[in-house]
């Protein structure tokens, strides 16, 4: 349960404030949806005075009309473009203690486990509702009457498959939902298997949040990234500072976690992610039982990547050379950015270049330098 803020600043007040302080550009469309979420804050605070016991009060919320449910809002644009920003802000200063705030993936890693929790229940002879969802919704509902999630997407079918009876659950409480997406609603799970039985829930979402389109032209994140080095080498305090400094500029303050992506039959273990960047150790990413798929999938998730401390490559990694290379295939065939430091420069990573690794690697090394190119980077804005 969160405490409740002093909600004296609004979301478009501590825009403005950042834009006149310098730290943000001005941006009217960020500005504009700032102000609908200015509104729903309205709405909260209407609502909060209306759970008051007085009788003065209820007076009062009567005349506001307070049972009417409030709309949340979906905003869905580019990477880079503000919307965690904007999200964030009004997280912050929502009046309401049942709160929560979510990559979504998460979430919906908590509801599946809630609904295995549930059916274990069920076997044990603990409950007698054989449907998890009803259950699963009033758990939720009782923990957050307001959810706010970062980077809304569908790509997996057991998600897809219980999103409309969860969502109708969780409206049907008064569950208000503020979410951020790369994709429009009507392009969330596209071309995903069995989407005829998805497409319900796109009419209920809609029915209870307003469209936003945050189109703004720059990527504030990449655009700070752009002035910074993407290789780090030699190993030591400096570069940790050039690759922490990188981090926090494209993270730019949003929350860091871990994540779990779902896969077939197992899960992918992302140790920090912001949005769409990760972060890893070299140890974490290419010394661990992963393949061409996990690569990929990362690919798919994430606009950049982080890969730290990657050592000299003898024959002992061979393993982790060989992954090493998947990796660079994979990003950079999706146009990925990758920020790296190293024990040494790409051409002398590898302490052996004798056979198929050695042959390999040269294109691992020629990408790397390429990855590096102001070409690389605009290939990368103009395919993500």
């Amino acid at each position: 349960m969160q405490p409740v803020p002093d909600y004296a600043l609004s979301v478009s007040e501590k825009l403005k404030a950042l834009t006149n302080s310098g730290e943000l550009q001005a941006d009217s469309v960020q500005l504009g949806i700032a102000r609908k979420l200015d509104h729903i804050l309205i709405e909260l605070r209407e609502k909060r005075a209306a759970a008051k016991t007085s009788a003065l009060g209820w007076l009062f919320a009567a005349k506001r009309r307070t049972n009417t449910p409030v709309r949340g809002v979906y905003i869905h644009g580019s990477v880079g473009r503000g919307k965690t920003m904007l999200m964030d802000m009004f997280f912050a200063l929502a009046p309401i203690q049942k709160k929560r705030r979510a990559h979504f993936h998460e979430f919906m890693a908590d509801v599946h486990g809630r609904i295995h929790a549930h059916r274990q229940r069920l076997k044990n002879g603990e409950t007698r509702e054989t449907d998890p969802v009803p259950p699963v919704a009033a758990e939720i509902f009782a923990e957050a009457e307001l959810l706010c999630f970062d980077e809304f997407t569908v790509t997996d079918i057991a998600d897809a498959m219980i999103l409309s009876r969860l969502f109708s659950a969780l409206f049907a409480r008064g569950c208000i939902l503020v979410a951020t997406s790369n994709v429009a609603p009507d392009n969330l799970y596209r071309d995903g298997l069995n989407r005829g039985l998805f497409l319900p829930f796109i009419d209920i979402l809609k029915a209870h949040v307003d469209v936003v389109a945050l189109d703004s032209p720059t990527d504030y994140r990449m655009e700070k990234l752009d002035s910074m080095p993407v290789y780090h080498t030699p190993p030591g305090p400096e570069t940790e500072r050039a690759m922490d400094a990188a981090w926090a500029a494209v993270t730019a303050g949003h929350a860091v976690g871990p994540i779990d992506i779902q896969m077939k039959g197992r899960v992918l273990h992302v140790p920090r992610s912001s949005g769409r960047a990760a972060r890893f150790t070299f140890a974490e990413l290419c010394e661990q039982p992963l393949g061409a798929s996990d690569y990929l999938a990362l690919s798919a998730e994430y606009d950049i990547i982080f890969l730290d401390d990657v050592p000299i490559l003898g024959t002992e990694r061979r393993n982790a050379t060989k992954r090493l290379i998947i990796l660079v295939d994979a990003l950079y065939d999706h146009s990925v950015r990758l920020v790296m430091s190293a024990a040494d420069w790409p051409e002398k990573l590898l302490s052996d270049r004798r056979g198929v690794e050695g042959f390999e690697f040269d294109r691992t090394v020629s990408r790397l330098f390429e990855m590096r190119s102001a070409d690389y980077l605009a290939r990368h804005r103009s395919s993500r």
